[in-house]
């Protein structure tokens, strides 16, 4: 989650939907933020207070974290915007980040399919602090009557456009956004990953963000 006072704007990182490009791109703008020098000590010595203070938040913190803990007004006041991705695309992509940077989380399965069902298992232990892309992207976004609470939720699959969206609703020229974290040992179809039934897996679990965002499993080209 990344916030700036100055700009008014709060940016709610879902994992692997390009949130690490658009947190570069935005930390250069955040910088010019006079609050920004401030908000570091601030979130270390806030403990003496004897409360956490909302001044930083975790990387991956859901919307309704900062809407908790700021004012209430200050918190209306932001532009609150995120971007969500495909579900199957997303696990796809979390396989690989996964096998090629953290592969002791594998628990074994080397391959997509084995992986998934492992993950998506109920009864496996949870260990969101391993994989965040096991949550719905949804509960990011929601409050806890599920309600959204975010401006704008832009899409990973026109993340340029919709970057360049948020920051015109920001109101600042909307910066490069640099590439970050591509994976290149990944098939690009995403689809091509799948069998009817692991794609129905991810359908059951991530139906929420299915509904919500209206995605769809398409056929592979050609089928």
């Amino acid at each position: 989650m990344l916030l700036s006072p100055r700009y008014r704007f709060l940016f709610v990182h879902i994992a692997k939907t390009g949130g690490t490009s658009t947190r570069a791109a935005l930390e250069r703008v955040r910088r010019r933020d006079p609050y920004y020098w401030l908000m570091w000590p601030c979130h270390r010595f806030s403990h003496l207070t004897g409360h956490r203070l909302g001044t930083k938040f975790p990387r991956h913190a859901k919307a309704i974290a900062a809407k908790e803990m700021l004012p209430r007004e200050f918190y209306d006041s932001l532009f609150k915007f995120a971007f969500v991705r495909n579900p199957w695309d997303l696990q796809v992509s979390s396989f690989h980040h996964i096998r090629r940077e953290r592969p002791q989380f594998m628990g074994g399965h080397d391959d997509f399919e084995s992986f998934l069902r492992w993950k998506l298992d109920p009864a496996r232990p949870y260990q969101f602090h391993l994989d965040t892309s096991i949550e719905r992207q949804s509960d990011y976004l929601i409050d806890l009557h599920g309600n959204l609470i975010v401006d704008f939720v832009g899409r990973y699959e026109r993340l340029h456009a919709d970057f360049a969206e948020a920051c015109r609703r920001i109101g600042i020229p909307a910066p490069e956004l640099p590439h970050r974290r591509q994976a290149t040992d990944r098939r690009k179809d995403y689809r091509s990953y799948y069998t009817a039934d692991t794609a129905s897996l991810v359908a059951r679990h991530f139906a929420a963000d299915i509904e919500r965002f209206g995605y769809a499993f398409d056929p592979p080209p050609g089928e």
